[in-house]
């Protein structure tokens, strides 16, 4: 701790997954602002960590916790590795409250491990690996929930930081320069009950105009994108898919990390939400875009097609 009682060190644990990365950053960027003086680290799934160097521009700890779980005796190097770069911190902070982040703050040996209250975490078992616990209101979005828990450690925090993504967009060669300015519609999602018929976004396509669409997809999810019938972008990285949406006109996806991402860089979305909560999940800044319902089958082309069009 510094000689005013601040911390000198922070380690963040944030895993993943791309979307709820998003959201911690303001977070992060919040710490840094209002204790420009303290170390800050930040625990990430290797896939994310290039984007919270580069956005948030502190040090980054490499995991890999489902590998590690597959091939325990292979990655005990990185295991070793990673469990030495996360000791000598004053405070850990648990932005995920699950065990696995929440068991991470107690193998760094911070003396102060900070997290959600019961009522918050996802895994309310986590708290057990915490020794200070936070009480926020469940009805903020996360990004604010976020913002609350950082507050707890920097009350000088103030307002909502703004997250400058766009030093990450990159398209270095040059593949996706000719697709500025379309519409771009994600039909993955990360759960099935999250993804949208991809014959609706087929129509959604063809009533936008099928020149002025792109259908981006990621890991695994080429068929599904080919399924929509619409043209689809090549293969991205997590950069050109960054650039891709920076330069997008309008882009349309269910709760899933590349809206989240459009949403961060400004770009107008549409948001498609059926079991999540868009109040504290949905496209932060963006709220007045979503179209809901009571799950993804009940939203219709033409609920998605007039938000589109206004």
């Amino acid at each position: 701790m510094s000689g005013d009682g601040a911390p000198s060190s922070i380690l963040v644990l944030r895993l993943s997954a791309l979307g709820d990365v998003i959201h911690t950053l303001p977070a992060v960027l919040g710490l840094k602002r209002a204790l420009p003086g303290a170390e800050i680290a930040w625990v990430v799934e290797r896939p994310y960590r290039e984007l919270v160097r580069t956005v948030a521009g502190v040090e980054t700890i490499p995991v890999s916790m489902k590998k590690w779980g597959r091939a325990f005796l292979a990655s005990r190097g990185e295991m070793v590795a990673a469990r030495a770069a996360m000791r000598g911190y004053d405070i850990a902070i648990d932005f995920q409250g699950l065990i696995k982040s929440a068991s991470l703050a107690w193998v760094s040996r911070a003396r102060t491990r900070v997290g959600f209250d019961r009522q918050s975490m996802r895994e309310p078992a986590a708290g057990v690996f915490l020794n200070r616990r936070v009480a926020v209101d469940n009805g903020l979005h996360i990004v604010e929930q976020n913002l609350a828990l950082a507050r707890a450690v920097a009350p000088a925090l103030a307002g909502v930081p703004e997250v400058d993504l766009r030093p990450f967009a990159a398209d270095p060669a040059g593949k996706l320069r000719e697709l500025h300015d379309r519409v771009v519609l994600l039909p993955g999602a990360g759960r099935p009950e999250k993804q949208w018929p991809a014959e609706r976004f087929g129509e959604l396509a063809r009533r936008i105009g099928g020149d002025r669409v792109i259908v981006a997809w990621g890991p695994n999810e080429e068929p599904l994108a080919r399924a929509t019938g619409a043209a689809v972008a090549p293969a991205t990285d997590l950069r050109e898919l960054t650039y891709l949406l920076a330069h997008a006109r309008l882009v349309v996806a269910g709760d899933t990390g590349p809206l989240h991402l459009a949403a961060a860089l400004g770009t107008p979305v549409v948001a498609l939400f059926g079991p999540t909560d868009p109040r504290r999940n949905g496209p932060y800044g963006q709220l007045d875009r979503v179209v809901s319902g009571p799950s993804m089958d009940a939203i219709s082309v033409d609920a998605v097609y007039e938000k589109v069009a206004g």
